[in-house]
């Protein structure tokens, strides 16, 4: 394309937009080869500005996103349809022990799935994520200590000189003509900065500036002016110390504190949040277990009862079309039958019936809504009577509770505030010091040996002008009125999650008694129920050989068929109501994921962070005498293994396992569990176990000091110690 009768202005004006749409597209097309950031414009003519545009506002549209194919997404996809009516005898089983329930539901959990579960609350669900995403965040570790991270700074400006003075150049009584100086300047300016963990900071600085002007009275037309100093601003009161430091951060506010020991305890705290998640998961597929079992056992009881009415219904027919029978008993008889028939359809595809069941049990272990095989369980469940020792079980509900090993994590962070708090109130007072290296030169470059300031750089370097500072800054807000306030404030969050964490330990020693006496409870009824179904059927046979006998009503043996289903079914919903009261009092007590062995662990590190921790160990001088030197007390003193089983001694009464053969072998004239073996419920520590003193705890009454010096302050918490070696 040629343009005719262009001014050279005009021209300059068109190369420079050619220049920059030549520049726009080479940016443009390796961008829209990756992830397309950039996109083409849609055909169509473009010859106004409104073309561009596209004609809708709040238009309801589809996002563009890219979706990685996982097996979450292949088991949405896979779903078969579902089954309603469908006779489970017919179809191929998955048969599934407890034990492979739980661990194919934590290997196929990225997102922590609860049982009740929904669409709309997927959304806020925890995940595998979660400790590694506030380890990251602004509220973790690497964020912390990025405030003792070197910073450097550079900067490079120009800037020119035209200014007129009201001074007189020409002779007097002539026309006014100012003296204008002008001039050319660039002001140069480095720095690296350090700032240490007991709050001294370290900064070297290099200045230059250059200046040109017609200004009288100058050497050189042109010059360059410079220095190189090195600046040291160590607090002595507030701001001071290795502990106040690691808590408060780069915070300057009183009342606010984001230091690494801050950071650290945020961390457990998502630690503690997650643990407690992966707790309700193994709950809930333990549930949904014994719910499946359930379901199987109770349509059993139906269609053993269906069966029954629908040979009495038979017999009664075949009576009534010899004569010998009467119709309404025989409608009495069919009736009963489909009555049973509702119940088995009603166990097959209710909301609480068998594929319900199994396709709750199947979305916990991440596997499709249906396919081809329906889940079994295998698992037979505990029959026999577990005998705990409450001492031991209330001890370590105490002990390894996550909510009480949570909230102890806030009780020491509000400690710590209240440590920094009382420290902010110290008035500010600082030592700083400067040294200083000053040159002149002509050139930025030169050798003072061909005339003197002939370069900046020699003439720095020969040391011949030198300046430095030293002194004291002081300062005070009278009232001390913002950190009086956040002592008061911190101390009041103190006492508010040490009354929390008391009354946590109450409600969980509540809870553990519930769990008790619910175990005691449903053990008792699992007899009873079985005893019960036991009589029923010895009931419905003798009624059903007087009935055929003629001795008894048809009303008597209808009657006894469905107390017999009733009571089967309650035998069964009792025997798995005892199984979830077993692993409930295992949740209250914090031994659930030691129960069912589920382990926690962190992944592998990566071979390059080993590498960086050994060569970063290569610069850390060893001590010869560790023992002497004095560091901040710790956070934590000890790991703790939620999966780790803690055992009070006890053994199974008779050799007896925890697993035992099933409830239907049992003969039907014993009574179950009159003579069953008895269980010893692995417990915790006892209460005369030694307990570490840590700082802030109280152990029997009185405060414990440390093995490494502390001190009790007013408010009866437990300091650590300030000082480092």
């Amino acid at each position: 394309m040629t343009i005719q009768n262009e001014s050279p202005k005009q021209l300059k004006r068109r190369r420079l937009r050619e220049l920059v749409t030549a520049l726009a597209v080479a940016i443009t097309v390796p961008a829209t080869t990756g992830c397309r950031v950039w996109d083409h414009l849609g055909p169509g003519p473009h010859d106004t500005t409104e073309s561009y545009h596209r004609n809708v506002d709040m238009a309801i549209e589809y996002p563009e996103v890219a979706q990685c194919a996982t097996p979450v997404t292949a088991a949405a996809e896979t779903a078969a349809e579902p089954r309603a009516l469908v006779d489970p005898a017919t179809l191929p089983t998955l048969e599934l022990t407890l034990n492979d329930a739980v661990a194919m539901a934590m290997q196929n959990s990225p997102v922590i799935r609860r049982i009740s579960g929904t669409v709309n609350s997927v959304g806020g669900a925890a995940t595998v994520y979660d400790p590694s995403l506030i380890a990251t965040s602004q509220q973790g570790t690497e964020a912390a200590l990025a405030a003792y991270d070197a910073q450097f700074n550079q900067s490079l400006n120009w800037f020119t000189t035209d200014r007129p003075n009201n001074i007189q150049t020409g002779g007097l009584g002539g026309a006014f003509t100012p003296r204008v100086t002008v001039g050319t300047a660039a002001a140069f300016q480095a720095e690296l900065r350090k700032r240490t963990a007991t709050g001294a900071s370290f900064a070297l600085r290099h200045v230059v500036d250059y200046d040109r002007n017609n200004r009288p009275f100058r050497q050189f037309s042109s010059d360059f002016n410079g220095w190189v100093e090195a600046e040291w601003r160590q607090p002595i009161l507030r701001g001071a110390g290795l502990q106040y430091n690691r808590i408060v951060g780069n915070a300057t506010a009183p009342g606010q504190y984001n230091g690494v020991m801050v950071a650290r305890i945020n961390e457990d705290t998502a630690l503690a949040d997650f643990e407690s998640d992966v707790i309700a998961l193994v709950s809930d597929v333990e549930q949904a277990y014994w719910d499946l079992w359930t379901a199987y056992r109770l349509l059993e009881a139906n269609v053993k009862g269906r069966e029954s009415a629908l040979k009495t219904f038979q017999y009664q027919r075949a009576r009534l079309e010899v004569g010998a029978g009467r119709q309404d008993e025989e409608a009495q008889a069919q009736s009963q039958f489909y009555q049973f028939q509702a119940s088995v359809q009603a166990r097959l595809a209710s909301e609480d019936g068998l594929y319900a069941r199994e396709q709750r049990l199947r979305y916990l272990l991440g596997l499709p809504a249906t396919d081809d095989k329906l889940i079994k369980p295998t698992t037979d469940p505990i029959d026999t009577k577990v005998v705990y020792d409450w001492n031991s079980a209330l001890a370590q509900a105490l002990d390894r509770r996550v909510e009480i090993r949570r909230q102890r994590f806030q009780v020491k962070r509000r400690e710590l505030e209240l440590y920094a708090a009382r420290l902010n109130k110290r008035p500010q007072l600082d030592l700083v010091s400067l040294y200083r290296y000053r040159g002149l030169g002509n050139n930025l470059f030169g050798d003072t040996d061909d005339g003197p300031l002939n370069g900046l750089y020699s003439s720095i370097t020969d040391g011949d002008y030198q300046e430095w500072q030293a002194g004291f800054e002081f300062s005070l807000p009278v009232g001390l009125r913002r950190a009086s306030a956040a002592v008061a404030n911190a101390r009041l969050q103190v006492n508010r999650e040490r009354a929390v964490l008391a009354e946590t330990e109450l409600a969980i020693s509540h809870d553990l008694s519930d769990a008790v006496r619910s175990l005691e409870l449903t053990f008792q009824l699992v007899e009873t129920n079985y005893n019960r179904y036991q009589s029923d059927l010895r009931q419905s046979s003798v009624l059903e050989r007087r009935y055929l006998d003629g001795l008894d009503n048809i009303n008597f043996l209808l009657q006894a068929q469905r107390q017999v289903v009733v009571s089967e079914s309650d035998f069964y919903r009792s025997l798995a109501n005892y199984n979830l009261a077993i692993r409930e009092l295992h949740r209250e007590k914090g031994s659930l994921l030691a129960y069912n062995q589920v382990q926690l662990a962190e992944g592998a590190w990566a071979p390059g962070a080993q590498m960086d921790a050994y060569e970063k160990g290569l610069f850390l001088a060893p001590r010869l005498h560790p023992e002497d030197v004095t560091i901040p007390a710790p956070i934590t003193r000890q790991s703790f293994d939620p999966s780790a089983i803690q055992s009070t001694g006890g053994v199974p009464a008779d050799g007896a396992s925890m697993q035992s053969g099933p409830i239907e072998t049992l003969p039907a004239d014993s009574g179950l569990l009159e003579s069953s073996p008895v269980e010893i419920l692995p417990g915790a520590k006892q209460l005369s176990d030694e307990v570490p003193a840590e700082p802030g705890r109280r152990v029997g009454g009185p405060f414990e000091m440390p093995a490494d010096g502390g001190r009790i302050n007013q408010d009866g918490i437990l300091e650590p110690p300030t000082t480092a070696e």
